[in-house]
């Protein structure tokens, strides 16, 4: 079957890593006729989750098909479109000796994946106690590390992530997908002819943005990352907006010199640092946690705040935790202060699964692609290779179960994610921590 011919209009809304990796295959394929929505002035949107100096790119699980996945994703990086952006420093992963018991569980379920893949075993270094650890990584030889223990994966890496979205941007241009961006790129409804029953949406023609502009199309493919549900409200059981918190410490020439090189460093109770970036000097942290939700006490869904500047703070909560990992790994700048400060929304689903499939309804003429969860952007060269089967599906299904539109009543009882193993603590409304 069918769905869409090659010269028939499709439009994505969504260019951040999702939706500009589906832009990138399916043009890739022949598709001739994309359009690429997305509110933000430029590439990279201000609101993609994945405009970031770097994300981490690991490929060990607990679950075996994403580590399977990750392996297939991190060789995808080795293309000449995304090798210059990737970094395979290596990835140290521990928990401290204060760290509570499911974090521990967690790091040891993840090694376990790691040394069970015959590849990715072959680089890992076990890391008992602090002297293994600065004899693997010598930046840290002024670190405490009390109690620290975990191993060291040199299979894994890091990314340079809005320059990677910044050259993907460019590739698609070149291929003769449409960018619409700002206010002209910003989708305020999906369009339906009128439904045949009160049972269904209808198929969609195309979509309207703020403007008032109509957009014909014979596929609407949404990849809005943590706005999804403001496109697609009966996602909203499935997906909610979660964001964790971002800092940045400026370095002298000197300092980034020196770490330049260092793996990710990982504590799992709390939280990680990559090497400095090498144009602006800036070693960026992250501390860990639950996340923090945006949630409408009318109608129970979480979504990003409207505007980026409502986001760009660090909760003192994460600015504590960050000071004691600094503290316990690179003490001479543990009192820097922090810059650039934000919090990174994304699209995360209770279970930690992706989500791409048809929405429900629609004749198959909507398509979505979201719940990366957090850990989304290490996929982001193979992500539309899984929009573009999708499209060609004889049967017109997702053929993975696990990524499919789920008919659940989750709602927000209890607290969302919990049984997502790699998150440690309880999330935290908006509302709460929000400067006054």
């Amino acid at each position: 079957m069918t769905l869409v011919s090659k010269s028939e209009p499709i439009i994505i809304v969504g260019a951040g890593a999702f939706g500009l990796s589906t832009a990138l295959h399916l043009a890739q394929a022949g598709y001739d006729n994309i359009t690429v929505f997305d509110k933000g002035a430029t590439i990279p949107s201000g609101f993609s989750a994945a405009n970031d100096v770097n994300k981490i790119l690991r490929v060990e699980y607990d679950d075996d098909f994403y580590t399977n996945l990750a392996v297939e994703a991190l060789k995808a990086w080795k293309a000449p479109l995304f090798a210059p952006h990737y970094r395979r420093t290596g990835f140290l992963h521990c928990a401290s000796g204060e760290a509570p018991q499911e974090a521990i569980s967690t790091l040891n379920s993840f090694r376990a994946s790691a040394e069970r893949h015959p590849e990715v075993s072959k680089r890992i270094i076990p890391l008992n106690d602090r002297n293994d650890i600065v004899r693997a990584v010598g930046q840290l030889q002024d670190g405490s590390m009390p109690g620290w223990k975990g191993y060291l994966n040199r299979y894994d890496g890091y990314a340079h992530a809005a320059n990677a979205l910044i050259a993907v941007h460019e590739a698609c241009i070149t291929l003769g997908v449409r960018f619409l961006l700002g206010d002209a790129g910003e989708v305020t409804n999906i369009l339906y002819e009128t439904p045949t029953t009160k049972d269904t949406k209808g198929k969609a023609t195309g979509v309207k943005t703020r403007e008032g502009t109509t957009h014909a199309a014979k596929i609407v493919i949404i990849a809005a990352g943590a706005a999804v549900t403001k496109l697609l409200p009966s996602l909203a059981p499935q997906v909610t907006a979660n964001s964790w918190s971002i800092a940045h410490i400026k370095l002298t020439d000197a300092e980034a010199a020196a770490l330049r090189g260092m793996p990710v460093i990982y504590a799992r109770d709390l939280g990680f640092f990559f090497e400095p970036e090498p144009r602006t000097k800036l070693l960026k942290l992250c501390p860990m946690g639950g996340g923090f939700t945006n949630t409408d006490p009318q109608t129970g869904i979480s979504r990003p705040p409207d505007t980026v500047e409502e986001s760009a703070f660090m909760p003192l909560g994460d600015e504590r935790r960050l000071r004691k990992l600094l503290a316990q790994t690179l003490p001479s700048i543990a009192d820097r202060p922090f810059v650039d400060k934000k919090l990174c929304w994304i699209a995360d689903t209770a279970d930690s699964e992706y989500i791409v499939d048809f929405v429900p309804e629609t004749f198959n003429s909507v398509a979505v692609v979201s719940g990366d969860s957090g850990h989304g952007f290490k996929m982001f060269p193979i992500v539309g290779t899984w929009v573009k089967d999708l499209l060609k599906a004889e049967d017109g299904r997702q053929a993975i179960s696990r990524w499919r539109w789920k008919s659940v009543e989750t709602g927000k009882a209890g607290n969302w994610g919990e049984a997502v193993s790699w998150r440690v603590g309880r999330s935290t409304e908006l509302r709460d921590i929000r400067p006054l």
